[in-house]
């Protein structure tokens, strides 16, 4: 081989090796530069209430499911349905969701009452929802002879 082929071959060489550092240095720059993503904390609405308590009335092959939830403000209107899933046996899961169309409304905690009812079995399981979270439910038996209509819930606690 000539002088010339060798230097060339040299040089080619060289301009290889300095390319890869090139690129191995703008590679590093750009991870360093680019921010990590942000976890933003996702504001749960409503996240105190975590246990709902109902008494349960069950007449005639009718679960009946009346309570009180404190929200917030009283623009804050409560909406509870009843949704059965067929298995065996049912299982009755009760969805509450808040509507509050108000712009402006004074913090004052309001009680809320609601009243669900439902047919399945005596033997179904109840479970809640509320604002698509689950939530714990307090289900206290109804006294021999009380009615739905004459409901009051009385918690110490």
């Amino acid at each position: 081989m000539d002088k010339r082929s060798i230097i060339l071959v040299v040089s080619l060489f060289i301009l290889i090796i300095a390319g890869m550092f090139t690129f191995a240095y703008m590679k590093r720059t750009e991870i360093v530069e680019t921010p990590s993503p942000v976890v933003e904390e996702v504001e749960i609405p409503y996240a105190d209430i975590s246990r709902i308590d109902a008494k349960h009335f069950y007449i005639d092959g009718t679960h009946t499911f009346v309570g009180e939830v404190e929200l917030p403000t009283p623009c804050d209107l409560l909406e509870a349905n009843a949704v059965v899933m067929e298995s065996f046996p049912e299982q009755i899961r009760i969805d509450f969701t808040v509507i509050n169309n108000a712009e402006m409304c004074a913090q004052v905690m309001t009680t809320q009452r609601f009243m669900v009812t439902v047919s399945a079995s005596e033997e179904a399981s109840v479970s809640a929802q509320f604002m698509g979270r689950p939530v714990e439910l307090n289900l206290i038996p109804a006294a021999a002879g009380e009615t739905p209509e004459e409901f009051e819930l009385f918690i110490k606690g």
